[in-house]
């Protein structure tokens, strides 16, 4: 019997070659009709074998590419139009939009075949692409994603291309970004003073320069990287001189996995991330004999590994005497990633030696995403290019709230009906820059999403940068969370959990709401509101910001909050060079000039991290905590130090014992690394026997317990406390596709907005009846 049918494909459906796929399979079943992308994702009208069409349908959601996501398909019988054969027709743009914004892909094994084929007529075309691979959301200007909204628009196809565009059964059928070398995106190398280099290959130059030891700027999918040789160390310390970046690791991109392999360690779920589509950097725990530069990540255990992801990173790294590179975001210290031409030439002056530019614009940069495995969930220390905005779904309506973040770190969220798309790292809000970027990168989201603008919802600190940006836009309302709160609510979220939950929070920094510096928390609660059960014992911060920079100040103060005089001899004892100094933080704080008041895990690591002679002035964000952390093993067990928790206004947690024998650990010589793994110890056992008081006080409660927050990134800490609460008969979860340090911040925010939009509702609901 025939029939019709009208289909609607929502989800990651526009720029994955979805279109095509349809028009195959309506083939493969004879069936008639059309398919189309317009404002809520793909519309489909079939007609045909009623048998036939339940067949396609079954086929449409098993079979779908590879970088395609259905969300949902919706059907609906339809009037028989007696069409003939099947056609993909124009894109309709009207409507309310329902889009998922495509993301950036690497270059898939298809394309790298015809690359490296001298009989095909994209033989070493650096900008290759189809359907599966490419450029999406780095060159769109508008939505629906067609060329002429992209910043390929510039580029008109050639006979060759259009006949492969046009042809439903080829591989490139509507893939935007299609190009050869007659019409599409060229490289140029130029000098430092923006000089084209006279080459008949860019690329084998900029080769040659590297196996010089030249750095080089180079152009990518989302934004410029530095390069150099990563196994050459006058060229990796020069550009470490150059950036002012003395020791913070730099990530490195291997040719194949055989390289991978060379220079660090993996498991399978490592090596799938790094192969994956998304293609982000993965940090690896070095191999013995690690053969890379000293200078590539000096002090540390582990390294930032990518495999190349663009065509012209593949041709790169084809020179068998050049199978490693430093692959660094060119950005210079506090700026957002450098992406347009006249800007890299201004941010890198001095810096880059060589700048290798292609003329396909840039129209949203990303920053490399990173990844870690820990405790054998992906962990997300930075989530952006392969990656935003693809969308979360969610349990609430949270249409019109958009999450503005926090100051370091940071990413805005926009919902949408039960989508959340969080948007692309931006950074930290500390220049007019970076506050443009973001802005911009907003207001362009904000326009593809569609959604009205009703709730605002910012950190309650009440001197981040975003409370002022929220108040440049017409909201009905502006709701402020807690920095923790919203670090707890984003697991809660993800896992879908309801009910009372239990929220342990290690973190750096976050305003609380007695005023004071938290960080180190036991809430309970859901993501409407909670209440603190437990927390750290507060030191003082004389100097504030500057404690943070300098952690041995943080850690003089740690010692007299704790231990008041005996703690300034202890100081003395430990920092000999900086009695005179140790003795003005003493009046400080005895004074309260310019000091405030922190309990924070990220302040703890400081601390014992200067105490131990690792870090004493940090160069980068965290260097403190993760320096003091490579020392760790995971595979151990240490014994911890002693400590109390004190019962009176909930638990306070109380170090000042641990502190005292650190400090007599290190002044007797022993051995920094086992230090380290006893104070971890110390935390984790020390959360866990507060969760045994609270479990103890209420046995019924609900047992289910989110780790959130940046310390949160530290194995030994994760995996040692999920295992021992877990036998505890706790139920644990932990952030995996959301990062638990304030790049995951907005999207706790707006998951605390929506549960308090959900519980309102229930309140007006009641009253009513």
């Amino acid at each position: 019997m025939r029939a019709a049918v009208k289909i609607a494909v929502r989800g990651r459906v526009q720029g994955v070659g979805f279109r095509p796929f349809v028009f195959q399979l309506a083939a493969t079943y004879q069936l008639n009709g059309t398919v189309q992308n317009n404002m809520d994702g793909v519309k489909i009208h079939l007609e045909g074998e009623s048998e036939r069409i339940q067949m396609f349908l079954s086929d449409l959601k098993i079979r779908a590419p590879r970088l395609s996501k259905i969300n949902e398909i919706l059907v609906e019988e339809s009037v028989i139009e007696n069409r003939a054969g099947f056609t993909i027709i124009a894109s309709e743009r009207s409507g309310t939009s329902m889009l998922v914004i495509p993301i950036d892909s690497a270059v898939c094994e298809d394309c790298l075949r015809e690359m490296n084929d001298p009989n095909d007529f994209r033989y070493q075309y650096p900008f290759i692409n189809c359907t599966q691979c490419g450029p999406r959301y780095t060159i769109i200007e508008a939505l629906p994603y067609d060329r002429p909204y992209t910043s390929m628009v510039e580029f008109p196809m050639c006979d060759d291309c259009r006949r492969e565009y046009e042809d439903p059964t080829n591989r490139r059928h509507h893939a935007q970004p299609i190009a050869c070398p007659k019409c599409g995106p060229q490289l140029k190398l130029l000098g430092n003073l923006g000089e084209e280099i006279d080459s008949e290959n860019p690329i084998k130059e900029t080769i040659r320069l590297l196996k010089e030891g030249k750095v080089v700027a180079i152009k990518g999918l989302g934004g410029y990287h530095l390069c150099c040789d990563a196994r050459n160390e006058q060229a990796v310390a020069e550009l470490r001189r150059r950036k002012n970046r003395p020791l913070r690791p730099l990530a490195v991109m291997a040719a194949s996995m055989t390289e991978v392999e060379k220079l660090s360690e993996f498991n399978v779920a490592e090596r799938d991330l790094l192969q994956s589509p998304e293609s982000p950097i993965v940090v690896l725990k070095k191999r013995d004999g690690f053969e890379l530069a000293a200078s590539v990540a000096p002090r540390m255990r582990t390294i930032g590994v990518m495999l190349p992801y663009t065509p012209h990173h593949h041709l790169l790294l084809a020179d068998p005497e050049l199978s490693c590179l430093v692959m660094t975001s060119a950005n210079p210290s506090g700026l957002p990633i450098v992406f347009k031409d006249e800007e890299a030439f201004q941010y890198l002056d001095g810096i880059a030696d060589y700048y290798l530019i292609h003329n396909r614009a840039i129209l949203h940069p990303v920053d490399d995403s990173v990844v870690q495995l820990n405790d054998g969930n992906v962990d997300f220390l930075r989530r952006s290019r392969g990656y935003v905005p693809d969308p979360f779904t969610t349990n609430n309506d949270v249409t019109g709230i958009v999450a503005f973040g926090g100051q370091q770190k940071t990413t805005f969220t926009i919902g949408r009906n039960e989508q959340i798309f969080v948007g692309p790292h931006i950074g930290d809000l500390e220049n007019i820059e970076t506050i443009d970027h973001y802005q911009y990168e907003l207001k362009h989201l904000l326009k593809w999403i569609d959604t009205p603008m009703k709730t605002a919802v910012i950190d309650a600190h009440p001197g981040y940068q975003v409370q002022r940006m929220a108040k440049e836009y017409l909201f009905t309302e502006v709701i402020e969370v807690q920095h923790h709160h919203a670090h707890m609510a984003a697991c809660i979220d993800e896992h879908h959990l309801s009910g009372l939950t239990y929220g342990i929070i290690l973190d750096g920094t976050g305003y609380g709401l007695d005023g004071k510096i938290w960080g180190f928390e036991i809430f309970s609660g859901d993501a409407a509101g909670f209440e603190r059960m437990a927390h750290l014992h507060y030191t003082p911060l004389p100097g504030s910001e500057k404690c943070i920079r300098e952690p041995w100040r943080n850690a003089v103060a740690m010692l007299i909050g704790y231990h008041g005089d005996a703690g300034v001899v202890l100081a003395k004892a430990i920092f000999t060079d900086k009695s005179a100094e140790i003795e003005m933080l003493e009046k400080m704080i005895e004074k309260n000039l310019n000091t405030v008041y922190a309990g924070t895990c990220g302040r703890l690591f400081d601390a014992v991290s200067a105490i131990c002679g690792i870090t004493r002035v940090s160069t980068y964000d965290g260097e403190a905590a993760i320096q003091l952390a490579e020392l760790v093993n995971d595979q151990v067990i240490y014994q911890p130090y002693p400590f109390d928790l004190q019962e009176t206004d909930g638990i306070t947690i109380d170090f000042s014992k641990m502190m005292k024998e650190i400090c007599n650990d290190v002044l007797t010589g022993e051995d920094i690394a086992m230090i380290s793994g006893r104070f971890h110890e110390t935390i984790v056992v020390a959360i866990v026997g507060s969760m045994v008081l609270l479990k103890e006080r209420n046995p019924h409660a609900n047992t289910n317990v989110v780790l959130s927050g940046g310390s949160f990134h530290n194995r030994y800490l994760r995996k040692r406390v999920r295992t021992e609460l877990e036998n505890r008969q706790f139920n644990v979860f932990v952030p995996e596709q959301v990062p638990c340090n304030d790049g995951g911040l907005s999207y706790g925010q707006l998951a605390v907005a929506a549960a308090k939009r959900s519980a309102n509702q229930c309140v007006l609901e009641c009253q009513q009846k």
